[in-house]
């Protein structure tokens, strides 16, 4: 590598991944630069999740207490609505840990209550509106990054954290697992007072997912993969009816009347194979692009954080050659991304694929739904897949004098 270097470590993407990322080695004393390509972090229907894992993570760096003060709804329940009743499913209250519920919080927030966290640590550097075009290569080893404005940063390491359009996707092998729908985001206001949780509701072909923000709906209409031109061509007044199809009695839909009222995610379900080269990292949705299915994206992007930075930070601020132990970040992450992905998978192919094919009306809830139900114990399990997931990280990365 050249004399030159601006960073210890240089962060490509500053979402949740890339701002834990880059707060855990500054806490250890790297020189950080984080280079995020937007103005701001304001994207509405991102995920705006907190699960339990994570705020274990926020307990451990002494934050928690600081993070649950900004405003945020709880939601500790899961419910199916199917076959004409609702039936309750998953249950957090139960989890051991310092906040057993998901903090619904928008994602804006989170990022920015991150960011002034990491203030607290010299070496921490933030820069926005700063897309990376490409990345500066030496000697077969990544040593630096290009932006849009000509400049070049390098760095002992570069950290890939831009999510699921990461450049470093064209330059590591991808597996596609495929999904078989997209989904359409959209609001609808509500009472505060009305108490709602995590719904999904299922019927003839359609499934509609609603998450209590307070006093709004969040909610999720899932339709077949590519149809979502077929269905904004149709007019809104078509698609509203398709959703009240599955829409519990009382929703008011009559404020879902324009087509930009509906956000569109493509669901992506993929992975590298290989995460890492000399010089460079993937983690997060530049790693492993998740289904949005159970939320758990953003929090198993920041368990890959802070396996990064339990391996790498104090090498890292010591300056030790840390590209041996990149491979040891990926066997490390590797095993929860699969096991997670396989679940989804599982999820889209045998429930939610062949929901959105069906046309007559359930008459019945399938057993699972109704085990769930009758027994609150089982209820624990997909509790706490999601909300504590598999491997959960503890952070062990030093904290620099």
């Amino acid at each position: 590598m050249t004399s030159k270097r601006d960073a210890d470590l240089i962060i490509v993407g500053g979402g949740p991944a890339g701002m834990m990322a880059g707060m855990l080695f500054a806490r250890a004393g790297c020189s950080v630069r984080i280079l995020e390509k937007h103005a701001d972090f304001f994207r509405d229907f991102r995920g705006d999740t907190v699960h339990p894992s994570t705020m274990e993570i926020l307990d451990q760096l002494g934050m928690l207490r600081r993070f649950l003060d900004r405003p945020h709804n709880r939601v500790d329940r899961a419910q199916i609505r199917v076959a004409g009743r609702e039936w309750t499913v998953g249950d957090l209250t139960h989890l051991d840990t310092p906040a057993p519920f998901i903090a619904m919080m928008p994602q804006w927030d989170f990022l920015d209550f991150i960011r002034e966290e990491a203030k607290a640590f010299p070496g921490f550097q933030l820069e926005m509106n700063a897309p990376v075009t490409s990345f500066i290569e030496e000697n077969g080893a990544i040593v630096g990054v290009r932006l849009w404005d000509g400049r070049e940063l390098q760095a002992s390491l570069t950290i890939a954290a831009d999510g699921r359009a990461s450049i470093v996707r064209q330059m590591l092998p991808l597996e596609d697992l495929g999904a078989p729908m997209d989904v359409f985001w959209f609001r609808i206001a509500k009472p505060r007072e009305e108490r709602g949780d995590l719904r999904g509701n299922i019927e003839r072909g359609r499934l509609l997912v609603m998450i209590d923000r307070g006093d709004y709906w969040q909610c999720a209409f899932l339709i077949p993969k590519g149809a979502a031109e077929q269905f904004q061509a149709r007019g809104m007044d078509a698609i509203r009816e398709e959703v009240a199809i599955a829409a519990p009695s009382g929703l008011n839909l009559s404020e879902l009347d324009e087509i930009s009222d509906l956000h569109l995610l493509t669901v992506k379900l993929d992975r590298l194979t290989t995460w890492w080269r000399p010089g460079l990292l993937a983690i997060g949705d530049a790693a492993h692009a998740m289904s949005p299915i159970g939320g758990i994206g953003i929090n198993l992007a920041v368990q890959d954080a802070v396996a990064a930075a339990n391996i790498l930070a104090g090498p890292l601020a010591r300056g030790e050659d840390v590209n041996p132990l990149l491979t040891k970040v990926q066997q490390r992450r590797m095993f929860p991304t699969r096991v997670i992905q396989g679940g989804q998978k599982a999820a889209q192919d045998r429930i939610i694929g062949r929901l959105l094919q069906g046309t007559e009306p359930i008459r019945q809830a399938p057993l699972l739904v109704r085990l769930l139900d009758r027994f609150p114990l089982l209820r624990r399990v997909p509790g706490r897949i999601i909300g504590l997931g598999v491997r959960r990280e503890h952070v062990s990365s030093p904290l620099a004098r």
